[in-house]
């Protein structure tokens, strides 16, 4: 009897509150499983109930690169199958420059609120080996630099080492107080992810709210999106483009993990997945794993 072939996947972001989820997934099923981060390791604290390690930790390769610098982590995108892109922002860092009294808080609001903000320099046209360097004044670290390019870079990098499957965190919608930028950059990366890596299977994971018992602040925040989703219901959907994901069913985190890792092992699976479809692919990892 052959043996099985091992997976490898790489998750960029690894270390963080989703990402860890689905390195822990796929450690269940096996896989060879690399995570990539600026500060490798996680905080278990801030990721789980516990500031001990996991025992499935263990596992894992917790590797130091920075994903505006390909040279770092190209490395270890080398021979695997799946690469996953789990390092977007929600929130940009203009407060900052307002607290140290560089911005004042009208200009600081109007900046985070503008319509349009630089990210890199071309990702799909920059030379090998270069930087993604954010091109606002100060440096600043934007929707467009983070959800945008430095997805579409990894997406590149991915594509020329042969990678079968790529997956992108995105988002179910955005929200009332969030830029419009926020979604629109997840959008753009989404559809330039698609349209120029054609050969590389391109899944994009669009949840709503994340949450999870072990980070506290995400439970009334889930309970408060659980009922926008009930009253959109209800409305018939009638105010889902104000509400944006403050309108959708939200998902305890490990769902979302275990949806992406089902979603890259099924070849079938590709471009935008919603809420639904997530539930159903974590509801058929379960069933696997019950086998």
């Amino acid at each position: 009897m052959a043996t099985p072939v091992v997976k490898k996947i790489v998750v960029c972001g690894g270390n963080g509150f989703l990402g860890s989820r689905i390195c822990k997934s796929a450690v269940a099923r096996g896989w060879d499983v690399t995570s990539i981060s600026r500060s490798g390791e996680p905080q278990w604290s801030s990721v789980t109930s516990s500031a001990s390690p996991p025992s499935w930790s263990h596992k894992v390769s917790w590797e130091r690169a920075d994903i505006l610098s390909p040279s770092t982590y190209t490395p270890l995108i080398r021979n695997a199958d799946y690469v996953v892109h789990s390092m977007g922002i929600l929130l940009e860092a203009d407060y900052k420059g307002v607290i140290s009294g560089r911005e004042s808080p009208i200009a600081g609001l109007q900046r985070a609120f503008s319509s349009t903000k630089a990210g890199s320099q071309n990702p799909l046209t920059r030379k090998n080996g270069e930087e993604l360097k954010s091109q606002e004044k100060d440096g600043q670290i934007t929707y467009e630099l983070m959800n945008r390019d430095s997805a579409i870079g990894l997406a590149k990098e991915a594509n020329a080492e042969g990678v079968l499957g790529f997956a992108y965190i995105s988002a179910a919608g955005g929200a009332p107080v969030l830029p419009k930028r926020y979604i629109a950059t997840k959008r753009a990366a989404e559809s330039t992810i698609s349209s120029e890596f054609p050969r590389m299977r391109g899944v994009f994971i669009r949840p709503g709210m994340m949450y999870d018992s072990s980070r506290t602040i995400t439970m009334p925040l889930a309970a408060a999106t659980a009922a926008g989703s009930m009253f959109n219901n209800l409305t018939g959907g009638m105010f889902g483009g104000i509400m944006g994901a403050a309108g959708v069913k939200p998902l305890k985190a490990d769902i979302v993990a275990e949806a992406v890792v089902e979603a890259l092992s099924d070849d079938t699976v590709k471009g935008p997945i919603e809420v639904k479809e997530i539930e159903g692919l974590a509801q058929k990892a379960w069933r696997k794993g019950m086998l």
